[in-house]
């Protein structure tokens, strides 16, 4: 991390820190950030789901909500950009306070409640993106939809032209019950709705499901078998947790999602038994507590083709991207792989 980068983030931390966060975004925007642009090598070039990413390492939905950033983030040394979660309508998300830092813990706790502009909004935006950058939008539902299985697809219409992939979120715990689309039934249904409406675009894009990390191994097995049977292209593995275990600081009881450290084995675990439970017969893309190159490895030794973040770079600037897409090309090197692919799920039997 550099001195410039430090000093930031200091002052930003004596932010509030939905404040902190806005104030990253209009620096980006502002060019006050320096960005080392692509970031790439022979072995760190990926294909998943019919996409060529420059490397594996992406940023995950929730850091730029409304799409805002997107010609900066496309030069942070990511490979890959997911922005949302969007919803049909504008709607303002819940009660401020809703995102805390956790310090102690390298974590954070939110509880937004999918704030956002609104499809109609995030489709303009997207429609001036870079077009030399693999940008993804996760999709959502309206608080007060009468049919939320109806919204992912309805998202998808209005901004489906100007992706390169789509997310089906149905694993937020900020939004009440919209965990219960990950049941079985339920989830075939939407999944249907949303690859017929991506049927009716005038570009195929891949679709992806988001899952949550607090599954059962029966609820996790449904998943991946609807997962297989659906027509998907892709898991992401996984959103943010309910468990609160040996947590620290006055925070650590508040409501919401559970990102950061705290996350990693439990989600790298998620991962690697949903490798299992699929074969080799989905990609997956592993994200949860990353915030180093070994991490990234480790999720994909563990069954991921591509990973992502967000929560680390509250602690360690947006510079890591970068940092990790380096030190994994290093370890790729130094383990004797040439390519992401031929190290994916090499070590999931460690996590089972």
């Amino acid at each position: 991390m550099t001195a410039v980068e430090r000093l930031g983030l200091c002052a930003l931390h004596r932010l509030d820190p939905e404040r902190a966060h806005g104030l990253s975004l209009t620096a980006l925007r502002a060019g006050l950030v320096p960005l080392p642009g692509c970031v790439t090598s022979a072995r760190l070039k990926t294909r998943i789901a019919g996409l060529d990413l420059p490397n594996p390492v992406g940023l995950a939905a929730g850091f730029d909500k409304n799409a805002e950033a997107l010609a900066p983030l496309a030069r942070a040394g990511f490979g890959f950009l997911e922005v949302g979660a969007a919803t049909p309508r504008p709607q303002p998300g819940n009660p401020r306070p809703r995102l805390f830092r956790l310090s102690q813990d390298r974590a954070a706790i939110n509880r937004f409640g999918f704030n956002n502009d609104g499809a109609q909004a995030i489709a303009a935006r997207l429609a001036r993106r870079p077009r030399d950058a693999v940008i993804g939008l996760n999709l959502g539902a309206n608080k007060d939809s009468a049919d939320r299985a109806a919204d992912f697809a309805q998202v998808l219409a209005s901004c489906g032209a100007h992706l390169d992939f789509a997310t089906v979120n149905v694993s937020s715990p900020n939004t009440e019950k919209l965990r219960d689309l990950q049941g079985k039934a339920a989830l075939s249904a939407l999944l249907a709705g949303v690859l017929a409406m991506r049927d009716s675009l005038p570009r195929k894009i891949p679709v992806f499901l988001k899952i949550a990390p607090d599954l059962t191994e029966a609820e996790l097995a449904d998943i991946a078998e609807v997962a297989l049977n659906s027509g998907i292209d892709a898991v992401i593995a996984t959103n943010t947790t309910l468990d609160r275990t040996g947590l620290h600081g006055p925070h650590a009881q508040e409501a919401g999602g559970l990102s950061g450290a705290p996350l990693f084995e439990r989600s790298t675990r998620v991962l690697a038994r949903l490798s299992a439970l699929t074969d080799g017969g989905l990609p997956l893309i592993g994200v949860g507590g990353i915030s180093n190159a070994e991490q990234a490895y480790a999720k994909i030794r563990a069954g991921a083709s591509a990973v992502q973040f967000y929560t680390a770079m509250v602690y360690d600037g947006i510079g890591l991207a970068p940092r990790i897409a380096r030190g994994l090309d290093a370890l790729l090197a130094r383990d004797g792989f040439a390519s992401v692919a031929e190290a994916v799920g090499t070590a999931r039997k460690e996590w089972l």
